[in-house]
Formats: C-alpha cells, sequence, structure tokens
C-alpha cells in the first residue's frame, strides 16, 4: 500500500499565517525522508480554513526537493479556474516532478469562494465537467478545439507538452450522489475524503466501480484521505483526537456555512441537506459532543497497532491502495503533530508497505450495512 500525507494549514487565532504555513511546509519536507510515498496538497481560498490556494505551486516547490516521493492534488476545484490554465499548470508541473504527480478534482460546496471568484455556484456541475474535458484533451492532444456553453475554445496547444500522460492519473472527489455519477461518466477514479461510516463510503465506491464498468473502463483502486491520531496508548490517542478535531467544526462551519441550509436552495447540491442538518445540531452541547465522538471513530484513532487494523478493515471494505494522511488537524501544535507522524512512519508505515496483507486491494470487497446512522460531514 502506498501511504502519503496532505498539508492542511488551517490558520490560528494569534499567530501569522506565514508561522502557520511554515510549519505545516516542515511537515512536508519530512515525507521522503521518512519513507512515505506522497504528498499531497489542498486548496481552498478567502476564509484561512486551509490556506492552500494553488496546490500546482506548492507541490512545483516539494518537486524540486525530493526525487522519490508521489505528489497530488485534493483537489483543484475546477468551476473557479480556466481549465487552459490549469491544463498548462499541470503539464508544466509534469515536467518539473519527472511526471511524479497525479491530480485530484472536484467543484467545491463554500458559497464563500464561489462569491469570491464571481462564479456563479449552480453553475458548478456543467462547469466542472466541461473544464474536466478540456483539460484532458489539452494534455492528451498535440492541439485540440471545444465548444461548450460555457467554454468556446479556438484551435490551440499547451506548451509545454507534458512528459508523461496525466490524464490517465484523474481522480474525483464525490460526496453527492450525482458525483459519483459525474466522476465515473469522465473516467476518473475516485479520491475519498472520509466523511462518513467506513461502510457506506464503501458503498460509495461500489457504485462507483459499477457506473465505471458501464461505461466500458476499469479506474484505478481509490484514494482515501483520513485525519490520524496516533500514540503510544490509546487513552492519549483519543483524547487528542477529541479535542482537536472537534475543533475542527467551527472552522468547517466558519467557511462552508452547511448550518444555515442555503445549499438546499442552490442548483446541484440539494443533497448537502443532510451535511446541514449535521452542522444544525452542533449547537446543542450534547449533540457537538455525540457528533465529534462519531466523527472521532471514523478517522484512525489509537496506538500504531490500533491504525494497523482499522487500516485492513478498511481496505477490506474499499480496495483502497493509497492512503493519504493528516496528522496536523484543528490547531494541534506542531510538536504533536510531527511526532504523531513519526510514530506513524516507524511503526504503522513499514507495515503497510512491506507485509503481505497490504501487497493489492482485494479482489472481492466486503460488503456492510453500517450502523444505520446518516451523519456527514465535511467535504475536505
Amino acid at each position: 500500500m502506498k501511504v502519503g500525507m496532505a498539508l492542511n494549514m488551517l490558520c490560528q487565532e494569534g499567530r501569522s499565517d506565514a508561522a502557520v504555513v511554515s510549519e505545516h511546509m516542515a511537515l512536508g519536507d519530512l515525507v521522503e525522508p521518512l519513507g512515505f510515498n506522497s504528498l499531497f496538497a489542498l486548496e481552498h481560498h478567502f476564509t484561512g480554513y486551509a490556506m492552500s490556494p494553488a496546490p500546482c505551486q506548492l507541490l512545483a516547490y516539494y518537486a524540486g526537493r525530493t526525487k522519490r516521493i508521489m505528489f497530488g492534488t485534493a483537489v483543484i476545484v475546477l468551476p473557479w479556474h480556466d481549465p487552459i490554465r490549469v491544463a498548462e499548470e499541470i503539464a508544466l508541473l509534469d515536467i518539473m516532478c519527472g511526471g511524479r504527480c497525479l491530480f485530484g478534482f472536484g467543484r467545491g460546496a463554500a458559497s464563500a469562494e464561489y462569491a469570491g471568484f464571481r462564479i456563479d455556484q449552480g453553475e458548478a456541475r456543467p462547469r466542472f465537467i466541461e473544464a474536466a474535458q478540456i483539460i484532458r484533451l489539452a494534455l492528451s492532444e498535440e492541439s485540440f478545439e471545444f465548444h461548450g456553453d460555457y467554454f468556446q475554445i479556438p484551435r490551440m496547444a499547451i506548451r509545454p507538452r507534458p512528459i508523461s500522460h496525466p490524464e490517465q492519473r484523474f481522480y474525483g472527489s464525490a460526496v453527492s450522489p450525482e458525483s459519483v455519477e459525474v466522476m465515473a461518466q469522465l473516467g476518473f477514479s475516485m479520491l475519498v475524503i472520509m466523511q462518513n461510516e467506513w461502510p457506506k463510503a464503501a458503498a460509495d465506491v461500489h457504485r462507483f466501480n459499477a457506473l465505471a464498468a458501464a461505461q466500458g473502463y476499469r479506474p484505478h483502486p481509490p484514494i482515501i484521505l483520513t485525519n490520524v491520531s496516533i500514540a503510544e496508548t490509546r487513552a492519549e490517542a483519543q483524547e487528542r483526537a477529541l479535542e482537536f478535531l472537534g475543533r475542527k467544526w467551527d472552522s468547517i462551519d466558519n467557511h462552508y456555512r452547511f448550518s444555515d441550509g442555503h445549499l438546499n436552495t442552490v442548483k446541484g447540491y440539494e443533497s448537502y441537506d443532510k451535511v446541514g442538518q449535521t452542522y444544525a445540531k452542533m449547537k446543542d452541547p450534547a449533540r457537538r459532543a455525540k457528533a465529534t465522538q462519531f466523527y472521532v471513530s471514523i478517522q484512525l484513532v489509537g496506538t500504531p497497532d490500533d491504525c494497523v487494523q482499522k487500516i485492513e478493515e478498511l481496505q477490506s471494505l474499499t480496495g483502497l491502495d493509497h492512503l493519504i494522511t493528516e496528522f496536523a488537524f484543528g490547531g494541534l501544535p506542531h510538536a504533536d503533530a510531527e511526532r504523531g507522524m513519526r510514530l506513524f512512519a516507524e511503526k504503522v508505515l513499514p507495515v503497510l508497505q512491506h507485509d503481505r496483507r497490504f501487497a493489492e486491494p482485494p479482489k472481492v470487497l466486503r460488503t456492510d450495512s453500517g450502523t444505520g446512522k446518516d451523519s456527514l460531514f465535511a467535504p475536505a
């Protein structure tokens, strides 16, 4: 199994943005020396929820500082961008890193980000589809043209040309059932942000695989991104997770404004109603505590042995072969995040990379109905 790390970069009250970014970038510098397989960059804007506005730029920095690790975007939000510029950035990064990058795309859910880019959020899905089609053409064809509802592209070619085939390493993040269908129809593989109980996440993967097969292609195994709170004792890992994953609620709702239910009226986002219901309950301390406990239960929390066992279960359900970890979440102090990263690298990483149990995804995935709960959390 391949194992990576993502840089989140949540702003922190009373600290400069530069100090927070510097600490996360120091974690990024540890990824290759500690033996991880990949480094992923997010994309968010305007609120400090994740201070990573230019994932390709951030990854280009690490491309020049590393020789072995892969890179990934989790995700580039296509409706906010000119797809020609995105294709050019991908092609240049492909050269700079020697073909070591894969690319995750999404459509985003934060109205503040759509407003900041002056894009009608109700157009998100069709804009995403057209942008994805254009980027694939730009990377795979020597020259191309495109005529759609949102983009009119005259015959042109991007330069420089990529050195590999990045268009064959495209992944899509899907929260809604409609997005699962779109990603399958586009020929993407699946990037899962762990936000619901594992059997339900697995059901999305199974449905995606079936839709992809109906389109005549076989996607790569899913990539799964999750928070990790690891310690030598289960109690310490649990205590840290409850405190700092619990702190995520305010930053999430401040950014996405799920709790006010406004997404119910935005075309293409009607399925986010359940997310809004979950966050509206957070004002009640008892419900917030219960939701935090549930959210902690669907992340990787515990001792090294606990983490190995949970990842084995997750692989049996979803067939993942690439796990993306986050060790710095909710304002967790840098020293604690680094300590967790080093412990994971020492005691969990070798097992995932070398134990026969994790050599390849299972050919037949487990099916499990789950608990019946309907909680759903943040997209990323």
